[in-house]
Formats: C-alpha cells, sequence, structure tokens
C-alpha cells in the first residue's frame, strides 16, 4: 500500500499540529499530571483560634480531559486544512 505524498504546505500544517499537541502534554506534564482539570484546591490553613482548618484556594490546575480536548480539536482542523491543500500530481499517468 502507497502512502500518499505530502506537499510542503500539508508537511508545515502536520508539523505544527504534532507541536501544538506536544506543546499541550507538556503543559499538563507541568502542572502535576492531574486526570482533571480543576479550579480550586483544598488547602489546610492554620489558623491561631481555631487551629488548623482546610479551604478552598483558587487556583488552576491543568488536567488530562483539558489536554486531550485540545489535541482533539487539533486534529479536527488539521485533517480537513491536510484535505485541502492537496495538490494534483500531474505526472500519473491514466490507466485506459
Amino acid at each position: 500500500m502507497n502512502c500518499p505524498i505530502l506537499n510542503k504546505t500539508q508537511k508545515r500544517i502536520r508539523l505544527t499540529a504534532l507541536i501544538l499537541i506536544a506543546i499541550t502534554f507538556i503543559i499538563w506534564l507541568a502542572y502535576g499530571a492531574e486526570i482533571f482539570t480543576k479550579t480550586q484546591v483544598l488547602i489546610e490553613v492554620q489558623d491561631e483560634l481555631f487551629g488548623p482548618r482546610k479551604e478552598w484556594q483558587d487556583q488552576f490546575i491543568w488536567g488530562l480531559d483539558l489536554t486531550l480536548l485540545i489535541s482533539a480539536i487539533v486534529v479536527l482542523v488539521t485533517i480537513p486544512l491536510i484535505f485541502l491543500t492537496r495538490t494534483k500530481n500531474k505526472n500519473i499517468k491514466k490507466i485506459k
């Protein structure tokens, strides 16, 4: 089975998509490789009067769900772009 040859524009689109997907996974790893995206975290606060207590603090943590969503969007945009930027190979002879 022959693999179709990509032109320069298609190769750039594919490379850009792969770089974007890699960046999202790097960001996910940098945020601690959490499975779900979080907007608040539970922290323990030391209070002089009541002792230790727990509070919710606003903090964004990038999750795998957000990473996969962005990756899927990139793939869904990349596939039509590669299809739309194809060129016809004029060197192929028609078989009669």
